[in-house]
């Protein structure tokens, strides 16, 4: 066992752990630490605790000192630093007329470094930028090129839901999301609903999709016949959210339908909605603006689906 903190250096930014070095150090406190971009100025999330050392990833750096007023006097002057690196950096980008949007800037705690984040559709030329850059601001410069999911991540702002974005409030970091998981959840399989402000797959179909797995691995498929207190039917309809099945059986004069969790019955024969991974996922497409969010989706898909579309006639 090891003794570590966990500290964060952004706003829902991922956690890092670090040695606290015989340092006494709280949940809530700021530190000074080593990273591999230089010195860092973090917050304090997780405070001492043990852990095992197969969790670490990377040998652990230590933490320099519980930072002071002077170290996060310093961390302020910083924030209004990157705010004018952003204003220059915008108006140079116009100048050599690159095809890139600049999205953040990032000041190294002992100003050894300047960090540009930006998007772009594909790569960008920025040798000349770097060049100007360096000669205004007197310091290593960096470029990195992030995706739209970062960005989201970095700008904030408003989730089809009314809420704040999940990844600019509380996700440290992004968890693969796959449409077989909307098929899986029985949502709608429009790519304009199931995409969230970045045009990737919204991260909350992750949220829930263990639970619709256990359930779906102990509810019969349609078609299948199951004994219950009613005697034996077949399965016509499952609700996964509800746990149970409408089972119809065959009476005298005519058919009876009840519904039945899936606890109190016994599978006679078929079997059960699990998943299926040569099953091909029927896509549903409005229109061209949908064609190409799809495309968008498609281009992180980590499931190996295969997605037929289905052009709808617009009314």
């Amino acid at each position: 066992m090891v003794k570590v903190i966990g500290v964060r250096f952004k706003k829902a930014g991922k956690i890092y752990y670090f040695s606290p070095n015989d340092i006494d150090l709280n949940k809530g406190d700021f530190a000074i630490v080593e990273t591999v971009r230089g010195i860092e100025f973090g917050e304090c999330v997780i405070g001492i605790k043990e852990i095992d050392e197969t969790e670490l990833i990377s040998p652990l750096k230590d933490v320099i000192r519980k930072a002071t007023e002077e170290d996060i006097k310093q961390n302020k002057i910083n924030k209004e630093k990157e705010v004018e690196a952003l204003a220059i950096c915008n108006e140079k980008i116009i100048k050599h007329n690159l095809d890139m949007k600049l999205i953040d800037v990032e000041y190294t705690f002992d100003n050894n470094k300047v960090i540009f984040y930006f998007t772009a559709e594909g790569r960008v030329d920025f040798r000349e930028l770097v060049k100007d850059l360096a000669s205004i601001f007197r310091t290593r410069i960096e470029l990195r090129q992030i995706g739209v999911r970062d960005e989201s991540k970095m700008i904030g702002g408003i989730g089809p839901c009314g809420r704040s974005l999940c990844c600019s409030t509380f996700l440290g970091e992004f968890a693969p999301v796959s449409i077989k998981m909307a098929k899986d959840q029985n949502l709608s399989l429009n790519p304009s609903k199931i995409s969230g402000i970045c045009g990737r797959l919204m991260c909350c179909l992750t949220y829930e999709q263990d639970t619709y797995k256990q359930i779906r691995e102990k509810m019969p498929k349609v078609g299948s016949v199951v004994s219950t207190e009613f005697g034996e039917g077949e399965v016509i309809e499952n609700n996964i959210v509800k746990e149970q099945v409408k089972v119809k059986f065959v009476g005298e004069e005519e058919d009876i339908i009840e519904e039945v969790k899936i606890k109190d019955l016994t599978l006679v024969s078929g079997g059960y909605v699990v998943d299926d991974s040569d099953e091909v996922i029927r896509v549903e497409i409005e229109d061209f603006e949908d064609s190409k969010v799809l495309g968008d989706l498609l281009k992180e898909e980590k499931a190996k689906v295969k997605v037929k579309e289905v052009f709808k006639e617009n009314k």
